[in-house]
C-alpha cells in the first residue's frame, strides 16, 4: 500500500472511530489501542490546549542529554526536529532546523513546560512512548488530535542505565509530507548514547553502594542492605525480611535519621517499622561522597532479643472495625483520642478536612446500631427537620455528617433539639475550620489530622485500602510508594483512595509500580523528603502567601515573623517565589 493510500485508510479509520463504530481495517492494533485510552481518559480530537507544568529538576537526564542534543541540532536537515521530554511527558527541550517547522510547533504548543501526556493530548510520539514503554511511531493521521495530523513523530524511552527505569523520552519530528524512513536508526542511536552518558554519571554512586555492600556482608551474618532513593542492594538475609514497598519505608527512616540523629562518625541507630507491622533494630552510616551529598546509606537490620521480628502492641482504637492504620504519632493520637470519647459515652463531635475519615470513626463509635443523617441534605428536604427530632426520641446512637452544612435558618431550631431532652446520643461529623455555632452543643471533641502531616502512615493505609478492592491485593511498589508519601493529598485518604484505584485498573492485576498513578500524581520524589515537623511549617508559610496573594510583608506579619526570616524560610523550605507571580 502507497504512503497516500496508507494515510487514506487511516483516516477513514479515525472517522469512523470518532463517531462511534468499529474502525475500518488498515489500523495498526498499537494505535487502535492508543486512541480507546484516549477516550477513556475524555480527550477532545479537535481542542488545542495543552496543560504547562513549571520544569522541576532532571540534572542526570538534562545533563547526559545536552550534548547529543547539540550535535543533532548540528545535523538535522529537511525540516526535522529533536524534542526532549521526562518521565512524566513534560518537554525539557526543543531543537528544530528552520524557522517553518518552529512555527509548526509553536502553534501546536510543542515547547519547553508543555505536557504531552496521552491523557492530556492523545496519540502522540511522547505520551504514547511513556504509555507502551516502548518505540513508537506517529504518522500524520494515525494522532488523535486534529492539530497534530500534519506531523510524523518517532519516541524512544530512555531508560536508566542502572535500574532500568523509564526517566524520559527522546522524539524526532518533521512534517508528514518530509517523513524519513532515517529518523528511527537515528533516534536509537542518539538514544544510546544519552543511556551511556547517564551510565557515566550515575553509576559512581551505585559503585560505591555495591562495593560498601560487598565489604560488610563478608564479615557479618546480619541482614545488610545498601541503598539510596533510587537503588537498593540486599543480601539474602535481608531479602527475606523486605517487601518491594519497604525500599522506600528504609530510606525514609535513614534520610530522617540522617538530619536528626547522627553522631559524629556519621552513624545512627534506631527502631525500623516496615510493612506489615514488623520492627526491626536498624544500624546505618552513610556511604561515599558525591558532588557534596552521600552516596546512599548502609543499614544492617537485627531481630529483635526474642529472635524473631515483633510486632507493636495493638494502638487503641473506638471499638473492633474497618478504621485504617497509622503508625504516626498524629494518628495514633487520634485514635486514642476517639476511644477515650467512646467510653465516655457523651456526644462527640468528629472534625477534620474534607476526606480524612470522619463518617469512618463516627460511625465505629456509633457501633452496629447507628443511624446516620446527613444535615447537607436539609437544604433540599423538607422533612429533614422531622427526621431529626423522631430519631432523637429514639435510643441508641445517632451519626449527624455534615453537622457544619445546616442551612443557616435551620441552626436555632436544631440547637434547640440538640439541648433538650432525648434519648439518642449524638456522634457528629464537621469541617474543623467551620464556625458553625451548632459544634458548641458538643463536650467531647476529636480533630483527625491531615494525611500531609502524616506522611509515613501511606505506607499503612495505601495496603489497606488495596485490601478493600475485590481479588488478590496488588503490592505497591517502592517507587510509587515514594511518590505517593511526597505528595500533599488536599483531598486526604478520600483522594489516595481514588488514586490507588485507578493505578489498580492500569496494573491489570499486577504489582503497582510509578507508571501505573496518574499523570498528576506521577511526581519524581527529588531529593530528600522534608520531616513531618518541615512539612506543617511549609504548609503555614505557604497557606500565609497564598491569603496574601504573595505579598510577602503581609504573610510574615500573618505568621508572627519578620520578613527576612519569610525569605529564609522560604529558600530553605524550596518554596517557589514566582509561584504568585
Amino acid at each position: 500500500m502507497r504512503v497516500d493510500e496508507r494515510e487514506r485508510a487511516v483516516r477513514d479509520a479515525r472517522e469512523d472511530f470518532l463517531s462511534g463504530e468499529r474502525p475500518s481495517a488498515g489500523l495498526r492494533p498499537e494505535i487502535a489501542s492508543s486512541w480507546r485510552r484516549c477516550r477513556l481518559s475524555g480527550v477532545a480530537a479537535d481542542a488545542d490546549s495543552v496543560p504547562y507544568e513549571p520544569l522541576g529538576a532532571n540534572r542526570l537526564l538534562t545533563a547526559a542529554a545536552t550534548p547529543v542534543l547539540d550535535w543533532l541540532a548540528d545535523q538535522l536537515t529537511g525540516g526535522t526536529a529533536v524534542i526532549l521530554a521526562d518521565a512524566d511527558a513534560r518537554i525539557l527541550d526543543r531543537r528544530a532546523e528552520g524557522q517553518t517547522l518552529s512555527r509548526h510547533l509553536d502553534r501546536v504548543l510543542c515547547a519547553p513546560g508543555f505536557n504531552f501526556g496521552e491523557e492530556h493530548i492523545g496519540t502522540n510520539g511522547i505520551g504514547s512512548v511513556l504509555e507502551s514503554s516502548g518505540p513508537v511511531m506517529i504518522a500524520g493521521a494515525e494522532h488523535y488530535r486534529d492539530n497534530l495530523q500534519g506531523f510524523t513523530c518517532v519516541g524512544t524511552p530512555l531508560r536508566h542505565p542502572v535500574h532500568r527505569r523509564l526517566v524520559g523520552v527522546l522524539d524526532v519530528c518533521c512534517r508528514y509530507d518530509d517523513t524519513n524512513e532515517l529518523m528511527t536508526p537515528l533516534l536509537l542511536s542518539a538514544s544510546r548514547e544519552i543511556e551511556s552518558r547517564m551510565y557515566a554519571e550515575s553509576s559512581l554512586r551505585e559503585r560505591m553502594l555495591l562495593e560498601e555492600f560487598l565489604k560488610v556482608s563478608r564479615r557479618t551474618s546480619a541482614a545488610v542492605v545498601t541503598l539510596n532513593q533510587d537503588f537498593i542492594i540486599t543480601n539474602t538475609a535481608a531479602a527475606s525480611l523486605l517487601d518491594p514497598a519497604d525500599h522506600a519505608l528504609l530510606w525514609e527512616w535513614a534520610s530522617g535519621s540522617m538530619t536528626r540523629r547522627m553522631t559524629r562518625r556519621g552513624e545512627f541507630a534506631g527502631e525500623v517499622r516496615l510493612s506489615r507491622d514488623v520492627v526491626l533494630h536498624g544500624r546505618a552510616r552513610t556511604v561515599g561522597e558525591v558532588r557534596g551529598g552521600p552516596a546512599g546509606v548502609l543499614v544492617e537490620l537485627r531481630r529483635p532479643a526474642n529472635g524473631s521480628p515483633h510486632r507493636r502492641p495493638a494502638e487503641p482504637r473506638p471499638r473492633e472495625g474497618d478504621l485504617l492504620p497509622g503508625r504516626s504519632a498524629a494518628w495514633r493520637r487520634a485514635l486514642a483520642e476517639l476511644a477515650v470519647a467512646d467510653r465516655s459515652g457523651l456526644d462527640v463531635l468528629v472534625t477534620g478536612e474534607p476526606g480524612v475519615g470522619k463518617l469512618r470513626a463516627a460511625e465505629r463509635i456509633g457501633g452496629p446500631g447507628r443511624t446516620v443523617l446527613d444535615a447537607a441534605l436539609a437544604v433540599v428536604d423538607p422533612g429533614w427537620p422531622d427526621q431529626l427530632r423522631r430519631r432523637l426520641t429514639l435510643p441508641g446512637t445517632l451519626v449527624l455528617r455534615h453537622l457544619d452544612r445546616t442551612p443557616e435558618p435551620l441552626t436555632a431550631a436544631v440547637a434547640a433539639l440538640l439541648e433538650g431532652p432525648r434519648a439518642a446520643r449524638v456522634v457528629a461529623t464537621a469541617d474543623g475550620a467551620s464556625e458553625c455555632r451548632l459544634l458548641d452543643h458538643f463536650p467531647a471533641r476529636v480533630e483527625l489530622p491531615p494525611l500531609r502531616h502524616r506522611p509515613e502512615d501511606i505506607a499503612d493505609v495505601a495496603p489497606a485500602l488495596l485490601a478493600q478492592g475485590e481479588g488478590p491485593a496488588p503490592r505497591l511498589q517502592a517507587r510509587a510508594l515514594q511518590a505517593l508519601m511526597a505528595l500533599e493529598w488536599r483531598g486526604n485518604v478520600r483522594e489516595l483512595a481514588a488514586v490507588l484505584g485507578s493505578a489498580r485498573l492500569r496494573a491489570m492485576g499486577g504489582d503497582i509500580t510509578l507508571a501505573h498513578l496518574p499523570a498528576e500524581h506521577r511526581r519524581a520524589v527529588t531529593g530528600r523528603s522534608l520531616p513531618t515537623l518541615k512539612r506543617t511549617e511549609r504548609e503555614a508559610i505557604l497557606e500565609a502567601l497564598t491569603d496574601a496573594r504573595g505579598n510577602k510583608l503581609a504573610a510574615a506579619e500573618r505568621l508572627g515573623i519578620a520578613r527576612s526570616t519569610l525569605y529564609r524560610k522560604m529558600r530553605a523550605l524550596g518554596i517557589d517565589d514566582k509561584r504568585w507571580a
